[in-house]
């Protein structure tokens, strides 16, 4: 009898590790990022490409993901009847993992432009944006008439792979460029006087600007370029664009697109 005792509380016991392993196996993806592009493909699950980075589009408070981008992947996975798998990856990473099958689509505050656009498929524009620069507030006056208190012995900040590099190539070749792989690092530089401006997105040049309020940073508010953000998918990822566009189309007509945007974006018009 005690043998048979001793059986059946080894049987319950296996039952109970079994159940916590299927609980464990079928929790709710997207909950916590992964940092790995090692994601398999699922039909039942939106993998999703994330730079955290981006404040306030994608980035991360304590161990969760927010920001714009953040809500857009929830509705879209929701809008899809999927589960939602964040897969944090470096910037420069973010369009080889995609076209190698490790993500689905990147949501990422990501800049629709031609060279881009020969390799993957941008859906609708949510966004227009544009590049800004963000200065110490001490040297404001400097360059109240724009750039061109820029001189040889400047250096300007830019994030390595990103739009905002390529503007700089273009427009300021003669001024000495340094890049730097995060704005964290960049921010830093600019505090210490080790370049004199960080060129970005708009909207992550003013939630910096806001959040270095007390070292002395601020904005100069004219975006120097005009640009579309826009999410990325594979090209022969037809369904997943169109799926993509209508979640948008639906979003701004019942009126969640406008109250995301003035959430995340006050400012955007």
């Amino acid at each position: 009898m005690l043998k048979n005792l001793s059986r059946l509380r080894w049987l319950v016991l296996l039952c109970f590790l079994a159940g916590l392993l299927l609980h464990m196996g079928c929790s709710t993806p997207g909950q916590h990022a992964v940092k790995t592009t090692e994601i398999s493909p699922d039909v039942n699950v939106l993998r999703v490409g994330v730079s955290t980075d981006a404040q306030p589009l994608v980035y991360r408070q304590g161990n969760k993901i927010i920001g714009l981008e953040a809500d857009f992947a929830r509705g879209l996975a929701k809008y899809l009847e999927k589960s939602l798998q964040f897969v944090e990856l470096d910037w420069k990473d973010q369009i080889p993992a995609l076209l190698s099958n490790k993500t689905d689509i990147i949501m990422s505050g990501m800049t629709r432009t031609t060279l881009r656009e020969v390799r993957i498929a941008f859906c609708i524009p949510y966004l227009k944006s544009g590049q800004m620069a963000l200065i110490r507030r001490e040297d404001a006056a400097r360059f109240n008439t724009g750039f061109f208190a820029l001189t040889t012995s400047s250096a300007i900040g830019v994030i390595k792979n990103t739009y905002g590099e390529y503007f700089v190539d273009e427009q300021y070749s003669s001024v000495k460029k340094i890049t730097f792989p995060t704005s964290r690092p960049a921010v830093k530089a600019l505090i210490d006087k080790r370049i004199d401006m960080f060129i970005y997105d708009g909207p992550m040049i003013l939630y910096l600007a806001s959040e270095n309020e007390i070292n002395g940073l601020t904005a100069l508010f004219a975006p120097l370029t005009e640009e579309s953000l826009a999410w990325a998918v594979r090209k022969d990822n037809k369904e997943l664009l169109e799926s993509a566009n209508n979640f948008l189309k639906t979003i701004n007509n019942d009126g969640r697109y406008k109250k995301l945007i003035k959430h995340w974006i006050p400012f955007a018009k």
